[in-house]
């Protein structure tokens, strides 16, 4: 469903808004929190004259500091009326305050039918601009199939008042980068008894068209015909097939091809190895790798990225039943290599692998990346907050890391540690799918790592482990309870950026 608020630029000033809420922002320092007055319309003297006090009194009153994301509210007459204005903090208005501050923005004037806030303002840095516009959509971003909305309604219109000129660009930007993140949510957060297989592949097929890339789609018997043994394996158990959708993006003149890898279990029963209830509730979420991927192709054409982009969703629902894969049996991948499955839970990197295996033999990439909701181990190193990054490029690990602080979607390198390659080793097969020694401790996300190390040749390739950011169980800053859609906007920063 599309974003509940809309930005804009307005060329003006704040004390001249007919918003029925205002919001004035206001920097932290050394000598205490100062707000920024361009855009407003009044000097120090008349914004105290508005208020009861002295606005630094007011402050010390309430302990407002202008850290980033606090917000205080004061009735005031600009001139037409009491109107609602409120304070709102943003620190030294870094980008990662800037997105802080947005979405607490956007959080406190739910209900309000339009809002006016200077945090356009000329002395902003057009990254923290772009950065505040991602924070305030995505605290706007709702789903529900209810047929009532619950509690109150993001704010519908959030103008950005100041110089509309220089604003524009920053705000396009900042929009592009929060629709992806959306688009990616909604595939996300859909029920699995909708989203087949079938239904993802023909969503990205819709998505595709519109954003003006090219798709091709494999069914099950294009998967078999080609030799997709791994992704076949992994949803034979299921009434509805798999699925392999190729998605490409092709500027004039492309100064690259990097090919994108996402995970596309549409509902994740661990198979005959199968989970316990709790775990299971947040599987409809274990596509989320395949939903990033098509979110980020099909933005790629609005921020104008000179790199040719394939992106290969790997879609599969993995299920139980007399003809789901067992425990012990052996299956042949795109590139050839049997692997021992071990463990029908451990699925996702057996539908990468085979990705993985395509791309290298037949797309030529410069790079590869995958991203997938793959190991609880890994949410259990690094918790909700941090993505695991396993690369091997250290020049392709540091761009990452650097998108992702940038983007507030913070990564962690990890080890591909070669000590824990032989656990890998199956006695009747190229590989098993899980670590079958016990001497390591089962260091479940290396091993995963090393797994699909195993089909990326030599190309220079990472690998985003999200089983910790990608779901939130809350509405906090700017996530929704739900799939998060962590890794989107990092992406696209970086392909932006090659």
């Amino acid at each position: 469903m599309p974003l509940a608020t809309e930005i804009h630029p307005v060329e003006g000033v704040l004390a001249e808004s007919t918003a029925d809420r205002l919001v004035l922002v206001v920097r932290s320092g050394p000598d205490g929190p100062q707000p920024v007055l361009d855009g407003v319309g009044l000097n120090p003297a008349d914004l105290d004259a508005r208020f009861p006090a002295p606005v630094a009194q007011l402050f010390d009153t309430y302990e407002f500091s202008g850290k980033p994301g606090q917000v205080t509210e004061f009735p005031v007459d600009l001139g037409r009326g009491l109107v609602r204005l409120s304070f709102l903090g943003i620190g030294d208005a870094t980008p990662g305050e800037m997105r802080r501050a947005g979405a607490a923005l956007a959080r406190s004037v739910r209900g309000a039918a339009r809002v006016a806030v200077n945090a356009a303002a000329s002395e902003h840095d057009p990254a923290a601009l772009t950065a505040f516009v991602e924070g305030a959509l995505l605290a706007s971003y709702t789903f529900t199939l209810a047929e009532a909305a619950k509690g109150a309604a993001p704010a519908p219109v959030i103008d950005l008042v100041g110089s509309a000129a220089q604003a524009a660009e920053p705000i396009r930007r900042g929009a592009v980068l929060a629709r992806a993140t959306a688009t990616a949510r909604d595939l996300i957060n859909t029920p699995s008894a909708e989203k087949s297989p079938a239904w993802l592949a023909a969503r990205a097929e819709e998505i595709g068209a519109r954003a003006g890339l090219s798709v091709r789609v494999w069914d099950e018997t294009a998967l078999k015909r080609d030799g997709f043994g791994a992704i076949l394996a992994v949803g034979q158990g299921s009434v509805r097939p798999p699925r392999l959708v190729e998605l490409s993006y092709r500027p004039d003149n492309p100064t690259g091809h990097v090919v994108l890898v996402g995970k596309g279990i549409t509902f994740d029963t661990g198979g005959l190895s199968l989970k316990p209830n709790d775990n299971m509730k947040l599987m409809k979420t274990d596509m989320s790798g395949a939903g990033i991927v098509l979110a980020v192709l099909a933005a790629l054409g609005e921020l104008g990225v000179r790199t040719a982009v394939t992106g290969l969703m790997a879609v599969a629902e993995n299920a139980f039943s007399g003809s789901a894969t067992r425990p012990g049996d052996v299956l042949t991948t795109y590139s050839g290599r049997t692997v021992e499955v071990l463990n029908t839970d451990a699925e996702g990197r057996l539908v990468l692998a085979d990705a993985i295996g395509y791309a290298v033999a037949e797309l030529e990439p410069d790079v590869l990346v995958d991203v997938a909701t793959l190991t609880g181990a890994a949410k259990v190193a690094l918790g909700t907050g941090i993505g695991a990054l396993f690369a091997t490029d250290d020049d392709l690990s540091a761009a990452l890391l650097d998108a992702g602080e940038r983007s507030g979607e913070t990564l962690w390198r990890m080890p591909l540690h070669e000590e824990y390659r032989d656990t890998l080793d199956s006695p009747v097969a190229d590989l098993a799918n899980t670590g079958v020694k016990a001497d390591y401790g089962h260091p479940g996300a290396t091993e995963a790592a090393l797994f699909l190390r195993e089909f990326v040749g030599s190309v220079p390739w990472a690998h985003l482990d999200i089983a910790g950011p990608g779901r939130s169980m809350s509405e906090e800053g700017v996530l929704s309870k739900g799939g998060t859609a962590f890794s989107t906007r990092l992406l696209l920063r970086w392909l932006a950026e090659r």
